[in-house]
């Protein structure tokens, strides 16, 4: 079992967008293995790659104790009109946001035997699916949230003891 430490906010990598998986080896299977590892701690809903220091379209999920993974994930589909949701984020620890997400979502993505997976569901797990596939591109949810909330967010990051 291998719990990877989480990267925090101002590490590049969760700037960056991540690569696709473009075949599945011992890599890929131990990355899987380690994202279902860091996921399992309580109070997590996701992990996605990045936040591992691994630039890689993956990401694992932990929603009502429904385990899992994706990897190349694509966000197919969000249905109903963005609505304020509390969140947060391993990368920016002790900071929690009302962050506007859709009700429902959708993402498309393959398993470790390139079988198709699809994810898909209303309330917590389709903020996760949002969250995750954000991270996959580069994007916090800081970066969702309005200007003024934003504003009060990056102070509250920069005063913070981790930062």
């Amino acid at each position: 079992m291998t719990v990877r430490p989480i990267r925090l906010f101002g590490d590049p990598v969760l700037k960056a967008p991540a690569a696709p998986v473009d075949g599945i080896d011992e890599g890929v299977r131990a990355l899987v293995q380690d994202l279902l590892d860091t996921v399992e701690l309580p109070g997590r809903a996701g992990v996605a790659a990045p936040q591992i220091g691994v630039g890689t379209r993956a990401f694992s999920y932990n929603i009502d104790g429904d385990i899992g993974y994706v990897l190349n994930p694509v966000l197919v589909e969000v249905r109903g009109e963005p609505e304020l949701m509390g969140e947060g984020c391993l990368s920016v620890p002790g900071l929690w946001h009302e962050t506007p997400r859709h009700p429902y979502a959708k993402v498309v993505g393959i398993d470790l035997d390139g079988n198709e997976v699809v994810i898909e569901g209303e309330g917590l797990m389709a903020q996760a699916l949002q969250h995750e596939t954000d991270h996959l591109d580069g994007k916090l949810y800081l970066d969702r949230l309005p200007p003024e909330t934003r504003r009060v967010a990056m102070r509250q990051v920069r005063e913070s003891d981790w930062f």
